[in-house]
């Protein structure tokens, strides 16, 4: 299809195929002016963009449960995902994408953290607990106690209620009913054994049965 010049105008003097050589022609006079500069600039900033990125996994050292283990991660990786998916606890539960819920509550340095909010590699170094080494053989008060009251229904919160007691009752062992309620105020239950898990929390403080 051949590119027919318009009739100009008798007023304009202007033309298309004309003012397409113009442009073409400042367009050239720009690169020569410019030089390969911008090209590698642009190059540059795409490298960069790359790298902030955070393409890739690299190794890091976790200790969970008393135990070391090697996991690979990427930049982006949360506590959650590692545990969950690479070393298969999977007590804490993804169900907020913040810390609203508290189903992720995980102790990280005897603090009760929650595991969808905390990046993997933030973690290196430090002693990471999680519900599972509140169970096994041997028991930890907390769940013996949340069975014996019956402070859950689906259980899917449960977990973290768990975590969150055995945390707040190391720190307050002789803590009130009023201060225990105050310290679960992260814990969400959507059951609504609140008045369970608050007697599982008291027989705790009071030694249990």
């Amino acid at each position: 299809m051949q590119d027919h010049e318009h009739p100009q105008r008798p007023d304009s003097g202007f033309s298309r195929r004309a003012f397409l050589r113009g442009s073409g022609a400042a367009a050239a006079a720009t690169a020569l002016a410019t030089g390969p500069g911008i090209a590698e600039a642009a190059q540059n900033a795409n490298q960069k963009t790359a790298f902030v990125s955070g393409k890739g996994t690299q190794q890091i050292k976790l200790t969970v449960n008393g135990k070391p283990h090697q996991v690979d991660v990427e930049t982006r990786s949360t506590l959650l995902d590692v545990l969950r998916y690479q070393l298969d606890l999977t007590g804490a539960k993804p169900v907020s994408i913040d810390e609203t819920s508290g189903a992720c509550t995980v102790i990280v340095d005897g603090k009760p953290m929650s595991a969808n909010t905390l990046l993997a590699m933030a973690c290196v170094g430090k002693r990471i607990q999680t519900v599972e080494s509140l169970g096994g053989e041997r028991p930890d008060a907390v769940a013996t106690a949340f069975v014996h009251n019956d402070a859950m229904q689906c259980g899917f919160c449960t977990p973290g209620f768990v975590v969150a007691v055995r945390a707040f009752l190391d720190k307050n062992p002789r803590a009130t009913e009023a201060e225990i309620r105050k310290g679960l105020n992260g814990n969400i239950c959507r059951c609504g054994t609140y008045a369970n898990v608050i007697q599982a929390a008291l027989e705790v403080v009071k030694g249990g049965k």
